[in-house]
């Protein structure tokens, strides 16, 4: 197992577009639909369970055009070096 430190990681800003709450009896949990600024037009919306921990351990919940922060990590066995691009091309 990786510790935290060593996994590759990037943080994109986002907003909490709604908050979807389920059909009753469904057994679903409240939803909150966050759009991820920097990702495509298609595929910025992601829906997650409305259940987030506060620093004193409390259940709490997301509001509604709450700004929030989307973490994505990796361990590095599954990540490969990005592409070096060109810094500066001789001109003719």
């Amino acid at each position: 197992m990786s510790s935290e430190s060593s996994k590759a990681s990037t943080t994109l800003p986002g907003k909490v577009e709604k908050v979807i709450t389920p059909h009753p009896g469904s057994g679903e949990p409240e939803k909150a639909q966050i759009a991820v600024e920097g990702a495509d037009h298609l595929y910025r919306e992601i829906r997650v369970p409305n259940t987030l921990t506060d620093a004193q351990g409390q259940k709490v919940k997301l509001k509604e055009g709450a700004d929030v922060e989307v973490k994505i990590e990796a361990d590095p066995v599954v990540t490969k070096a990005a592409a070096q691009r060109e810094s500066s091309r001789s001109s003719a």
